[in-house]
């Protein structure tokens, strides 16, 4: 590398060239009785167990139902929770080359009808509930409002929709470059955008993912991350498909529950989001059961704590991997590795995958910064989105003219092309002028014993613009006394005009379902003074 934040793409690990159907067939054929597949079916409490026989015989079923009702390339939506059906209707939709639309299953009506028209989805196939949410009922309440929706299949008609299907014929051949999935992004703010991804970007971003960690053949790979996000339905499927392993899907994240799964299934592998391996943690820490013992724990979704790892790592044994990239970079873009040094895997993100261009610039003038400088992470490879569908504009405000993606996260590039977060470029709090990013404070504050999570803000003001508050979730609840505390903590750490001014405590933060706090709801609340203030 020279004196510039740029990293250059490492081409000597080739990609392959297959689609999602396409490695569940070869896998089919050199794994045929090995188990893929274990989780709750719809309506079903027991557990199901697939080989990978049969979850490909039923992937085949679902391509030829699929294709009485939708054409090659037309839009099928999903909408249910973690159970076997979900990655069963992943397959089958790209043996039959439609395109899956991946839809969170707590979206109020409004926004389900928003997802189905703007994916002109043509077929909808959901489950009953989710929870205690009736799916049925919200369907048939906007199906009239969907004029491309032709077709809704209800998972209660799981086998005879799939019975009155002609399994004669040959499946479409499919292109590792043709669109494969429609994913929605969080929505933090505003209407989410629908980002369309290619086969080749899931299957080799998931391939490079797993063989970055060193995870070995034949993984058992318990996933409680939700099915509709790339994190869960790329990474937490595809990843352990690649290796020829099985997939424990969890339908209703309980901390204890997954515990338990993880012994009786003898795991070696879990998928995490920060506030998944929080809860694992705490409660694992004071069970009376032996800690299931696991060789890998891999994920991120946000500033993963230091504590965090480190306590991964004791209680469970495990090389811990700390991911970072969007749903527009399929989604993983660097990782840290099993052999970095310790204040790497705590630190940072590690460096980018195989296959890959990345550099960081000046966000305002778009210059490649020097190393060690924060600036906005850019990247550029085959794993990038095809396009927000529908949006030209906000397609060309993400991808610039060059092909870099600009992902809008703050981060500095080291010499060895290691990268450390530094924060959200909309999440910079600017103090009097001063750019102060949140994740450092959110990481300091993390180092502190009665600290359990922590979300930094940018409270406004009318000398300074914006001052920095700190909403804190607390280990054993607020104590007199314990602000001064923390601001100490801070202070001993932290430039003065990066000390939160603001302290205030929750019993949650809002975050959205794959795991990222909604800032612009805890700035509300701030200053509306719905919080309570620290003492």
């Amino acid at each position: 590398m020279t004196n510039e934040s740029l990293w250059v793409r490492d081409d000597s690990v080739p990609l392959v060239d297959h689609t999602v159907g396409s490695l569940l067939a070869l896998r089919a054929r050199e794994h045929p009785d090995a188990l893929a597949l274990v989780g709750a079916s719809h309506g079903v409490a027991a557990r199901r167990r697939l080989t990978y026989r049969e979850l490909y015989a039923e992937a085949v079923r679902v391509a030829h139902a699929l294709l009485r009702l939708a054409r090659p390339g037309e839009f099928v939506a999903l909408w249910a929770p973690n159970i076997v059906e979900w990655p069963i209707v992943q397959y089958g939709a790209a043996l039959a080359g439609v395109r899956l639309v991946a839809i969170n299953p707590v979206l109020r009506p409004h926004d389900l009808a928003y997802a189905l028209n703007h994916s002109e989805s043509v077929v909808l196939i959901h489950a009953d509930r989710s929870r205690d949410y009736d799916l049925a009922a919200v369907v048939a309440s906007v199906r009239n409002d969907c004029p491309a929706l032709r077709h809704v299949i209800n998972l209660s008609d799981w086998t005879t929709w799939l019975d009155a299907s002609d399994d004669g014929g040959f499946l479409p051949a499919s292109d590792p470059d043709s669109p494969v999935m429609l994913q929605y992004t969080s929505g933090t703010t505003g209407r989410p955008k629908g980002v369309l991804l290619r086969h080749r970007s899931l299957v080799n971003v998931a391939k490079l993912t797993l063989e970055a960690a060193e995870v070995g053949p034949g993984p058992v790979a318990v996933n409680p991350l939700p099915m509709f996000h790339t994190a869960s339905c790329v990474i937490g499927t595809l990843g352990p498909l690649w290796l020829g392993g099985c997939v424990v899907l969890v339908e209703r994240f309980e901390p204890g529950a997954v515990l338990d799964l993880m012994r009786d299934e003898h795991a070696d592998l879990l998928f995490y989001v920060p506030t998944v391996l929080g809860a694992l943690l705490e409660v694992a820490s004071k069970s009376a059961e032996p800690v299931p013992r696991l060789r890998t724990v891999m994920g991120g979704a946000a500033n993963v704590p230091r504590v965090m790892i480190e306590s991964a790592e004791e209680l469970f044994g495990a090389s811990v991997h700390n991911l970072f990239g969007q749903t527009e970079l399929s989604p993983v873009l660097s990782m840290t590795r099993r052999g970095d040094s310790h204040e790497d895997l705590v630190r940072t993100v590690g460096r980018p995958l195989p296959q890959v261009d990345c550099k960081i610039v000046d966000p305002i003038t778009g210059g490649t910064q020097a190393l060690g400088v924060s600036g906005e992470i850019c990247a550029r490879g085959y794993q990038q989105l095809v396009e927000y569908l529908h949006d030209r504009d906000a397609t060309a405000r993400t991808v610039d003219a060059e092909g870099w993606v600009h992902t809008g996260d703050l981060g500095s590039m080291d010499e060895r092309g290691v990268i450390t977060l530094t924060g959200r470029l909309k999440d910079l709090i600017i103090r009097g002028g001063e750019n102060i990013a949140p994740a450092e404070i959110e990481s300091c504050l993390m180092e502190h014993d009665a600290v359990l999570e922590v979300a930094v803000v940018g409270v406004p003001d009318e000398k300074w613009g914006e001052t920095v508050g700190a909403v804190v979730r607390l280990r054993e609840g607020p104590v007199s006394g314990l602000r001064e505390e923390l601001e100490a903590h801070c202070r001993a750490l932290l430039a003065p005009f990066k000390v939160p001014q603001h302290w205030l405590f929750a019993d949650t933060l809002p975050v959205t379902p794959t795991g990222k706090v909604q800032k612009f709801k805890l700035v509300k609340s701030v200053v509306e003074g719905n919080l309570t203030p620290l003492t």
